[in-house]
């Protein structure tokens, strides 16, 4: 599988709770996170999702918020993973941020570079990457 999605989360399908037009996923991947997706039932039934299948969860780098300090702020999104800030790189206009959490895993997010003077992102410092559930694509191999 080849995507241009920076976030790319391999693991199993731990849930799927059908609704009438969406289903939502749960993925826990092989560092033992639980992403959580929000698909159309037609997905999932297309793409045979049920507990115990491998699959991928994908999340582009663009849909992905920083925030510190999250442990004081309570946010509607689904998945909100902590961790520490391994590279913050700067470019003309954006930022790259990455994250790795205790359990090993990596999540890019690409912010202004405005968001990121103002919030003082910095290697070593603590924080977390947020991301809602409709903003996570399944994959599953051929």
């Amino acid at each position: 599988m080849k995507t241009s999605a920076r976030n790319q989360f391999a693991g199993t399908i731990a849930s799927v709770k059908t609704g009438a037009v969406n289903d939502e996923i749960v993925l826990r991947t092989q560092e033992g996170l639980e992403i959580i997706a929000i698909i159309t039932h037609a997905s999932t039934v297309s793409l045979g999702l049920a507990p115990g299948k491998a699959a991928y969860a994908l999340v582009k780098a663009s849909s992905v918020i920083v925030m510190m300090d999250a442990d004081k702020v309570l946010v509607s999104a689904r998945n909100c993973l902590r961790g520490k800030l391994s590279s913050v790189t700067k470019g003309a206009v954006n930022a790259e941020v990455l994250l790795d959490t205790p359990e090993g895993a990596r999540v890019a997010a690409i912010v202004t570079n405005e968001s990121a003077d103002r919030l003082d992102l910095a290697t070593g410092k603590e924080a977390a990457a947020i991301f809602k559930a409709s903003s996570v694509l399944i994959a599953v191999d051929d």
